[in-house]
This record gives structure tokens, C-alpha cells and sequence, in this order.
């Protein structure tokens, strides 16, 4: 098994500092996007706090399978999922311990997806609206469910595509690192086949361009950097209202 992976981010057009940060960590199979928030260069921070402390739970734990973990194992979660539900855990606790202390760092907060791949699987961990997908002969799907006020509008009642559109509370997230001491993991696997791509994605993405523009990039540009670039040039010339982040991951089993 090999994973072949393309990352890009860009502040956007309206924007003037970039609050994204992503990891490729390649020696662990390992990629994940996170979008801060909290004003300043707060958000920048938590964001990259996230991605590091994600990183280094995975180098540690690969260096040293006896470490102990900083929180107990989930029973109903494989060892697979249970890492990577507490590396995001551990992550969530490092930025609101940083966001208590300090009054500068009060409210920062920030997204996580990531995927971390096995032999046969892809396990997407996240927290918050950032997005993952895959892309599978030619259909794109969406592998996470947003943590926003909007979506939890959709489960209760259906809104028309108009309701939708004029939603006044978009960019709520109910649902983030930062916000608590302790957070509530997703954790989803995919089984996962020869030549599939997995997207991972800010707001800045998913907010301007379309899961069926997404598939028609996909599906017409093999190369994942260039297909990264056309992503991001996409979501810029729709507007670029926020910051964009992209990282495409294909799997190969052999």
C-alpha cells in the first residue's frame, strides 16, 4: 500500500492572513486540514496547534506502541480509530489549555479532518465543517458531516434551496477544537480500493465551489497537484470569500 498526496493553501481574495494549516505526514500515512478562528493570529494558531500535536501523537505512538495515551480507549472503537480519535482529542486539549491561559488566545478555535490510511482502509477523523471526501470511478462523495447550525436545520425540518441560500447563521459551527476541554471524535472508516482519491477541505472550498464542479475537476485531471491548483483557482474566482485549503490523497494497494 502507498498513498500518493498534493496539498495546497491559499489565503484567498478577501482575506488578508491565512488561518488554514494542513499536514502530510507522509512515513505515517497521515493528512489532515484544519481552519482557525478566534480573531488575529489566533485562529492561525490553534489551526497549526492541531496539526502538529495530531502529527506528533502519530510519530510518538509509531515510535513507541507501549506510550502511554493521554485518554482511555474507546471499546467500540478499533485501535486504528481510537488513535486517531485521540490524537484530535489530545490536539483539542492543548488549544483550549492555551486559549485559558492566556486572555490574547481567549475563543481561539478550529476544524480538523483528517485521514489516516491502513492496509485496506481510511479512517476520517474530524470536528467542525471542514469536509472530506472520496473520489471513486467518476462519483465524488462526502465522507463527514458538517457540525453546523445549518446542517443540524437540515436534519430537523427540510429548507427549501432558497432557505438554504438566504440561511443567516452559514458559518455557525456547533462543534470545534478549542471550545471545551473535551470534545466528541467522528471517526468513520472507508474501505478503501486501488485509485481511490480522498479529498480533504476547508469551508473556503466547499463553500464556493460545488460537490459536481469538485467531481468534474477530479474526473478530468488525474494529477493531484494540478488538480489541487484548479480547486483553489475555482473557489477564488467564485469569490474566495475566506481562506482555502485543499490536500488529495490517492490510495494505491500495491
Amino acid at each position: 500500500m502507498r498513498i500518493e498526496v498534493a496539498g495546497y493553501t491559499h489565503v484567498g481574495m478577501k482575506r488578508n492572513h491565512n488561518e488554514d494549516n494542513y499536514l502530510i505526514l507522509t512515513d505515517e500515512n497521515l493528512c489532515c486540514v484544519a481552519d482557525g478562528m478566534g480573531g488575529h493570529s489566533s485562529g492561525e494558531i490553534a489551526s497549526k496547534i492541531a496539526v502538529d500535536e495530531l502529527g506528533e501523537f502519530f510519530r510518538m505512538t509509531s515510535r513507541d506502541q507501549d506510550a502511554t495515551w493521554p485518554f482511555k480507549m474507546d471499546k467500540t472503537r478499533n485501535y486504528d480509530e481510537n488513535r486517531l480519535a485521540t490524537g484530535i482529542k489530545l490536539a483539542n486539549k492543548s488549544i483550549f489549555d492555551k486559549a485559558s491561559g492566556d486572555v490574547k488566545y481567549k475563543g481561539m478555535g478550529t476544524t480538523i479532518v483528517s485521514v489516516h490510511f491502513t492496509q485496506d482502509s481510511a479512517y476520517v477523523g474530524h470536528v467542525g465543517d471542514s469536509r472530506v471526501y472520496f473520489f471513486r470511478q467518476g462519483v465524488l462523495k462526502q465522507v463527514t458531516e458538517d457540525h453546523s447550525l445549518l446542517n443540524d436545520y437540515l436534519k430537523a425540518k427540510k429548507l427549501t434551496p432558497e432557505e438554504i441560500e438566504n440561511f443567516p447563521h452559514k458559518n455557525v459551527i456547533v462543534r470545534a477544537l478549542g471550545m471545551k476541554d473535551m470534545v466528541q471524535v467522528d471517526v468513520t472508516k472507508v474501505e478503501a480500493q486501488q485509485g481511490d482519491v480522498f479529498l480533504l477541505c476547508s469551508d473556503g472550498l466547499s463553500g464556493m465551489v460545488t460537490d459536481p464542479q469538485m467531481q468534474d475537476i477530479l474526473t478530468r485531471t488525474t494529477e493531484l497537484e494540478k488538480a489541487c491548483s484548479q480547486l483553489i483557482d475555482l473557489a477564488n474566482a467564485a469569490g474566495g470569500n475566506d481562506n482555502v485549503t485543499c490536500v488529495l490523497a490517492r490510495f494505491h494497494d500495491n
